[in-house]
């Protein structure tokens, strides 16, 4: 479908229905701590690294949120999504030069999934990258079809089919594009909370200590009834994209 992207940098109107966009992430990955050093600095110091994507008739159905950060010639961290964002912050509090990118999030209006707006939003996140003079976008992913999977993540994000593409969605969409699967970061994303926020986030009991499966987590959530917390380790995807710089 045709789109409309723009920088909320050069679009500042479009703060109030990016907020307001409607999407399908789970409730519990609203609450990573680490999140909001991000989000809630995107107008005042990443708006020129956020895409906002109006279809035909001006409604926002999509944006793209990226943050340059230091890697400094170092190794894809382990701790990849609060990574990048910790990182991110704090290389624009310092400021320093950042020498690497990295997509944040890719989020798509749930009626407009399945359409291929996503791929198109990650082409013009590289595109970004590029103009800005980075060599490479990487990006932590959050491979979609794992919620449906009770496998490592080590092996499950090298399955591929017999076409040679990964077996997972989203995973696929990346390296059509020209991404390079590089790694696995296991503990991508750490959301604690005490088991009454995991009652609330998810509706189950959280009653029983040991390992919860939680609908559309990629991991099970580690109960412990005795001290009253959870707490949920996801893991993610390192993925490489050159932009042609």
């Amino acid at each position: 479908m045709p789109l409309t992207i723009s920088l909320l940098a050069d679009r500042p109107d479009l703060v109030g229905p990016m907020w307001d966009m409607p999407n399908s992430w789970p409730e519990f990955m609203r609450h990573d701590p680490i999140g909001g050093l991000f989000y809630g600095n995107v107008e005042t110091r990443f708006a020129e690294f956020v895409l906002v994507a109006q279809d035909d008739a001006g409604e926002v159905v999509a944006c793209a949120y990226s943050v340059p950060f230091v890697l400094d010639g170092g190794e894809l961290p382990d701790n990849g999504w609060d990574f990048v964002i910790r990182n991110g912050l704090l290389t624009s509090l310092r400021g320093q030069e950042p020498d690497a990118i990295s997509a944040v999030e890719i989020a798509v209006r749930p009626d407009h999934q399945g359409t291929g707006v996503s791929r198109q939003m990650l082409a013009a996140m590289r595109d970004n990258a590029a103009r800005r003079g980075f060599a490479e976008l990487v990006a932590p992913v959050r491979p979609t079809g794992k919620t449906d999977v009770h496998e490592p993540m080590s092996t499950y994000a090298f399955r591929v089919r017999e076409d040679g593409l990964p077996v997972d969605p989203w995973l696929r969409v990346h390296v059509r594009a020209g991404g390079r699967i590089a790694k696995v970061a296991p503990r991508s994303m750490v959301v604690p909370g005490t088991l009454a926020e995991w009652r609330e986030w998810t509706g189950l009991p959280f009653d029983v200590t040991g390992p919860v499966r939680v609908p559309r987590a990629l991991t099970p959530v580690s109960c412990d009834v005795e001290h009253g917390v959870a707490t949920y380790v996801e893991p993610n995807v390192w993925v490489v994209h050159r932009t042609g710089c």
